[in-house]
């Protein structure tokens, strides 16, 4: 059997196989000949496309797992988009990316992450096509599709194939295929409108969407119909769930935490200092730190550190949602050319802006940029008041200097994004047949802005000589006598642009070619080419390293590939089918893959099938990876000289355990395509006409993962920087400030769980219908091994902390739903749970957060405890045409637990989310016009 392999070849060969897959289908008017009439019968059949194949058949069930989601179960969520009904799902697991996390690399941006594999590692199509990724890459490193751009009301349904099928759709399928499925046609008119409030008062949403369509098929030979959708949600921040324990705060003392927890800021440990707003400056005589005055007027934080410092925490700045603004449209046009062809158009454009709040910039920190670390805590390049500065409390001596801008305020993160789609085709049957051809063009185009960021260069200067435009910076207390003209100069708007398009001409053929005796042997070949540019200007002056503590993030390449794939579905025996398929993609300059998957379905009995699958797959270096630029940002890190065993060391502290740091890293044209290898067994039992039970073993080994070198790796190799406050006796001991890292081919990773789907329904006679439906998802396996057959388990742990956010992976998710239809009412309900998880960076680790007494937190056996919402909503058809409908999101406003080590929110864990908003309420109605 062939292997995913990814060697030199050159491109034109590839071109040649694409073509000869279109030569052997122009044959088929004489392959066509060949076949009795019972063959020709059998292809006028209905026939249904399913995710993962280009064969259509004649029921749902493949040999693959295939989730199939309906508009009923995307509506009864109450969830405000699709990417946030698709984070919900058991499959979905660390490195999704949710919007609500501005201050990542990719914000403004939404991406599902199946099997916790990544974002990038995740194939999202639309109607079965690809689109252009977003302009952002998360981790400014991979690059993924955002969800926000598809029009939820012009969804008619989802399937989520969830095994490899780089046989079928080439690099990205590793972890599987979300392909979103529009409404082909629709004729009259429907205007849906919607709004959200939380149980708080907050977060209003106001949504709007209106479907037009004319034409039918079959009697006037067309249809065309548009869809517009837009809508506005308003910010929460979290300081307005104040109320809500530990959500509202990063004060996390009240619950045994100490005050140098990550969210609290303004403490002094002798010879460190984290900012404050009144500024604390190093004594030049005794070598430890002390506050300028003034900060009860800054921070009514109580009680105070006990050493003097200035307490405040990050909870009064941050959103908690971002605000957004957006539109989507989408049209399409399907035109008959003759009783056999139709040619079919999509358009679709998208527009959103969102808005996120931060911490005020700090003077202080280490980062990166291509030139290496920038160091301005400590050395020749700290931020200092100059000796002859007013501030000053030790005339005529530089002192180092730690100060949160608060009078530059909050840091203000803008994203403005614009996505547009346009596909053509054209689709029938000749010679038996079913042909279909297109040309699709997609691009992404996005500005990120940012307000409140420090120039470092302008701040030294207004800081040690006050020679600069407004003079000295007067800082803390006296900052009311800074002017306007101060403030362009230190903290002046800037931006970054990015920008990726997709062309894609794709063409390919199936047909029945003999009659077996379970049915028809179906053959399908395929060709396409595809080019992917993508392009991300760094942030103004980061090129530099001249923006205080923001990361860096550039790249420009282009991938172009063509491919030839080819595919067979044999039911050998009423019972028993064969399903085959390989693709070859051939890159420019020279990479290519061959990708094999088999399957196989047996029915021993009517109501019972097993099935199974194996499937190889790859996904090539993208630009951000092996193109040119940089990325400099930042990740958590538990700091082994500090901190050894998770213990901090004599003259250390707890924040050493859990410190921010920056990574600096740089692309690597070297880079091979990771590789996959996944397999499932399964069952199909469908006892009763309204029972069906799904359950499925796989496993997922993806090796040369293109990561990062981890951060242990690099702090064990010594490439880090530093600051001085040594620890007695260890030189080179200071807290940990950056590291030095590089995009490596380094290790392996394999993932096994089970997957279970439950559908039962009951008919209730005179009181109506209900409909149960459960899906488990249980891993059992995250193992990731390093290139020096280091190895790390982190199914059930806090890990990996190096992908977005560090939100987890718990074993188990589970969704459970009920709907009953009565009449023209109809109530649903949809219990989301995930479990709890150990507060450890991998198995075997010591706890990664402590309590100020040193003990493991949290206190329930170092465990993130598990969390269980329930989504209530109903739908009431008032009469013909009009639907009232309703939803309660976290109906028992139930708060998400405190979690510690995450660092894509304030003390509570990303997937969490709708525990730290509470309760939130939608109401809306729905007119359709025939």
């Amino acid at each position: 059997m062939p292997h995913a392999t990814f060697s030199r070849a050159p491109l034109n060969k590839a071109i040649r196989r694409a073509l000869f897959a279109v030569a052997v289908a122009s044959l088929a008017p004489a392959a066509a000949q060949a076949q009795d009439a019972n063959a020709a019968q059998t292809t006028t059949l209905d026939r249904i496309e399913v995710t993962g194949s280009n064969i259509s058949r004649g029921d749902m069930e493949t040999a693959s797992p295939v989730q199939s989601i309906t508009r009923q179960e995307i509506d009864r969520s109450g969830k405000a988009t699709l990417a946030e009904y698709l984070q919900t799902l058991t499959s979905d697991g660390a490195g999704s990316v949710p919007r609500t996390y501005g201050t990542g690399f990719a914000s403004g941006g939404a991406g599902v992450s199946l099997r916790g594999l990544g974002a990038g590692s995740t194939l999202v199509l639309l109607n079965g096509r690809r689109m252009a990724p977003y302009g952002l890459a998360d981790d400014g490193q991979k690059v993924f599709t955002d969800l926000s751009v598809i029009p939820m009301d012009a969804v008619e349904r989802v399937e989520i194939l969830k095994d490899g099928a780089s046989a079928i759709y080439g690099s990205d399928a590793i972890a599987g295929v979300v392909n979103i499925i529009l409404r082909k046609e629709y004729k009259g008119v429907s205007v849906r409108s919607s709004y959200g409030v939380s149980g708080e008062g907050d977060g209003q949403m106001a949504k709007a969407s209106a479907t037009f369509g004319f034409g039918s098929l079959n009697d006037d030979r067309y249809n065309v119909y548009f869809n517009i959708e837009g809508g506005q949600t308003d910010e929460i921040r979290v300081a307005d769930r104040r109320d809500r324990k530990w959500i509202g705060t990063g004060d996390a003392r009240r619950w045994g935490y100490s005050q140098t927890k990550r969210f609290m800021n303004g403490f002094i440990l002798g010879d460190d200092a984290s900012p404050s707003p009144a500024g604390s400056v190093r004594n030049p005589i005794t070598g430890q730190y002390q506050s300028l005055p003034g900060c009860a007027q800054f921070s009514p934080i109580t009680p105070q550190d006990p050493n003097g410092g200035c307490l405040w925490q990050s909870g009064q700045f941050n959103s908690l949602a971002p605000e957004e603004k957006y539109v989507n449209l989408f049209g399409r046009g399907t035109f008959a050319l003759s009783d056999n062809f139709e040619a079919y158009v999509e358009a679709g454009y998208s527009r959103k802006k969102s808005t996120f709040h931060n911490t005020p910039n700090s003077v202080s920190g280490a980062w990166g940029y291509p030139g290496g670390p920038v160091n301005a805590d400590s050395g020749d390049g700290a931020v200092v008041l100059g000796p002859n500065h007013p501030d000053n409390p030790f005339p005529g001596q530089a002192v180092n200097l730690r100060y949160s801008a608060f009078d530059v305020g909050p840091r203000i993160i803008r994203s403005d994004s614009e996505f547009s789609r346009v596909l053509a085709g054209i689709k029938g049957t000749a010679g038996g047949w079913d042909l279909d051809a297109a040309y699709l063009h997609s691009e992404s185009e996005l500005t990120n802005s940012r307000d409140g960021y420090l120039r470092y260069s302008a701040v030294r200067d207004a800081l040690t000589n006050g020679t600069g435009p407004g003079g000295w910076w007067r800082i803390g207390q006296n900052a009311n006598l800074n002017n306007q003209a101060l403030y362009d100069y230190i903290s002046p708007t800037i931006h970054a642009d990015g920008k990726t398009t997709l062309d894609l001409f794709d063409v390919k053929g199936s047909r029945s070619l003999a009659e077996l005796k379970g049915g028809s042997l179906g053959i399908a070949f395929g060709a396409e080419w595809r080019r992917q540019k993508a392009q991300l200007d760094p942030q103004t002056y980061t090129d530099a390293g001249d923006i205080i503590g923001l990361g860096y993030s550039a790249y420009r390449g282009t991938q172009e590939v063509a491919a030839a794939y080819a595919e067979m579905v044999a039911p050998v025996l009423e019972s028993l089918e064969l399903s085959a398929a390989v693709r070859y993609d051939s890159y420019k300059g020279g990479d290519s893959a061959t990708t094999p998957k088999v399957g196989i379905k047996w029915k021993p009995l009517q109501q019972l099938a097993l099935r199974a699958t194996y499937a190889e797959g790859f996904r090539a270096p993208n630009p951000a990876e092996s193109g040119k630029g940089g990325l400099a940002g930042f990740t958590a890190a538990a700091d082994p000289v500090r901190c050894p065993g998770g213990n901090p060391a004599a003259g250390a502290s707890v924040r050493d355990c859990d410190i921010q740091i920056a990574v600096i890293t740089s692309p690597n044209p070297d880079l091979k395509a990771e590789e996959s290898k996944s397999y499932t067994l399964g069952l199909v039992f469908e006892p009763t006409s309204n029972t069906t039970i799904t359950l499925d073993g796989w496993e997922i080994k993806r090796s040369n993962e293109i990561n990062v070198e981890t951060t242990s790796a690099a702090v064990a190799a010594g490439r880090v920087v530093r600051s001085d406050n040594n620890l007695p006796g260890i030189p080179n001991s200071g807290t940990l400030l950056a590291a030095q890292a590089a995009y490596v081919n380094s290790a392996s990773t394999t993932v096994r769980g089970i997957d279970l789907d439950v559908r039962q329904g009951f008919e209730l006679g005179g009181y109506g219908k209900l409909n149960l439906d459960l899906q488990w998802s249980h891993i059992s396996t995250y193992e990731r091994e390093e290139a020096d057959g280091t190895a790390f388990e982190y199914a059930g742990t806090h890990g990996n902390c190096d992908v977005t956010n560090c939100i987890g992976t718990p074993k188990d998710k589970i969704n459970l739903g009920a709907t009953w239809e009565i009449g023209n009412f109809a109530l649903s309900g949809v219990a989301n749970y995930i479990a709890d998880f150990k507060n450890v960076t991998a198995e075997g680790n010591a706890c990664a957060s402590r309590y100020a007494d040193g003990t493991p937190a949290p206190g329930n056996g170092c465990r993130i405890p598990s969390f269980t919402t329930f989504d209530l909503s109903g739908r009431w058809r008032a009469k013909d045409g009009v639907e009232v409908f309703g939803s309660v999101q976290n109906l028992t406003d139930r708060i998400a637990p405190l979690d510690p080590l995450t660092y894509g929110a304030i003390n509570y864990n990303p997937m969490h989310s709708s525990g730290a908003i509470g309760r939130y309420f939608t109401v809306g109605v729905k007119y359709d016009f025939q």
